[in-house]
């Protein structure tokens, strides 16, 4: 997994062999980002031994290391030396430049689960949840655009990669991109790429989404949100099969398909003229609807386990078990944030049991669902528990984002958590989303 500011990709590696990353187009994994050299860093595999070497980068190759749980699973940071070759475990952050590289198995892999709950790392579990990915794996072997549709956070991000890894185009990339965060001024660029000059500031040329997906997948999320001048020029592209940087003047062929999620009613959005019609009728190929996890409660169980194992595991703790009271409550609540709500409660229930078992009492819930009626535990003595918890949280990511000038992926690694929750606590508290200071 590369994780750059303009989104992920997923790169399969071989058994034995080599990987070359960098910014060059003759690279095995191309990266386009300026703090990445044109031939940064070297993968070799043989076997499970897996290796990195700087190629003699200008703003170097860092691995992030943390230590045992006995040791407070402190992060420490190794830079490599040109030419000196580190082993590297699954699931190890390195750094190229700003750009984040991980290094993971199959979820299966990682996270034995049984077989009858879990499918290629996905809950089904609800009988509701399984139609969805039955439906999903008879439209991966199939060449027609997809567009998931359900509400927000029900784990439509999920379903596409599902339905990329069951695809024949599995061994290509799958490139994610959030259409809500793209700029207007920018999105164009974005998606399809500029030759160098083609604006202010365009110093170099520069691929797009489309060609860093190609032979592979393109997941565009929340697709409702594109500008209507973006989607006249997307529609382009799906009928051409054909990208045209900006600036350039001969397109480029792209073999992409395209997955697109909307939490919004597409059909509404064309009949009031917010959507274009041709437009919608070129991703709906094949549509699914995602239930939301009111309607599959029979998932809630498993999916608690399952975010309760992984949060353990990144504080150093044993994996908890949950209280059967515990698991009702959970079922019974009506999430209205869906599966990353229930992330989210998870979450802030692991930690803090600190590695008991996880009962009714650690179960804090969503500002949305208490102004539901949805009470979460008060704490001894008259305080709100989920106040408390939610001010030490923000101190603490306020602190960790001050110590690494506002780097949010060094911070997320200094909270244990994940780039896209720290995001989203951003979201949630309100905080304005903060900027890298310019170097020097």
């Amino acid at each position: 997994m590369v994780l750059a500011p303009g989104g992920v990709q997923h790169r399969t590696l071989p058994d034995r062999g080599s990987l070359v990353v960098g910014r060059s187009d003759e690279c095995d994994v191309t990266v386009d980002d300026a703090s990445v050299s044109r031939r940064h860093a070297r993968i070799d595999v043989a076997g499970e031994r897996i290796t990195i070497e700087d190629l003699g980068s200008a703003n170097g190759t860092r691995l992030r290391r943390r230590k045992s749980a006995v040791e407070t699973a402190e992060v420490t940071e190794v830079r490599l030396e040109r030419g000196a070759a580190a082993e590297l475990a699954l699931d190890e952050p390195v750094l190229l430049g700003s750009v984040t590289v991980l290094v993971r198995a199959e979820p299966e892999d990682v996270e034995p689960a049984p077989a009858s709950a879990h499918v290629d790392g996905v809950v089904i579990a609800a009988p509701e949840t399984k139609r969805v990915f039955d439906l999903a794996e008879r439209i991966a072997k199939g060449p027609l655009n997809v567009l998931l549709t359900g509400e927000t956070g029900v784990g439509k991000e999920v379903v596409a990669a599902f339905i990329h890894r069951r695809s024949p185009r599995a061994h290509g990339p799958l490139v994610e991109v959030n259409c809500a965060a793209l700029t207007e001024t920018l999105a164009e660029s974005e998606l399809f790429g500029h030759v160098k000059g083609a604006f202010t500031g365009a110093a170099a040329a520069k691929e797009g989404f489309f060609e860093a997906a190609d032979g592979g997948t393109l997941f565009l999320d929340e697709i409702g949100e594109l500008a209507p001048a973006l989607q006249a020029k997307l529609l382009r592209v799906l009928e051409t099969k054909k990208v045209l940087r900006v600036g350039a003047t001969t397109p480029v062929a792209v073999d992409v398909r395209v997955i697109a999620a909307t939490h919004r009613d597409l059909v509404s959005e064309v009949k009031r003229g917010a959507f274009r019609q041709d437009l919608y009728f070129r991703l709906n190929g094949m549509t699914v609807v995602v239930p939301p996890l009111r309607e599959r409660r029979g998932d809630v169980r498993e999916l608690a386990q399952l975010f309760a194992a992984r949060t353990a595991r990144i504080m150093g703790l044993g994996e908890p078990s949950l209280e059967p009271a515990a698991v009702a409550r959970l079922e019974a609540h009506g999430w209205p944030g869906n599966v990353r709500e229930l992330r989210n409660v998870v979450d802030r229930a692991v930690t803090l049991a600190g590695g008991d078992a996880l009962g009714v009492e650690h179960l804090v819930f969503d500002e949305s669902a208490l102004d539901a009626g949805d009470k979460g535990p008060v704490a001894e003595g008259g305080g709100n528990l989920r106040t408390d918890l939610a001010a030490e949280e923000k101190r603490r990511i306020l602190a960790a984002l001050a110590s690494c000038d506002n780097n949010q992926t060094r911070a997320a690694e200094l909270l244990s958590m994940p780039r896209r929750t720290l995001v989203a606590r951003l979201q949630e508290y309100g905080l304005t989303k903060p900027r890298r200071k310019p170097e020097g």
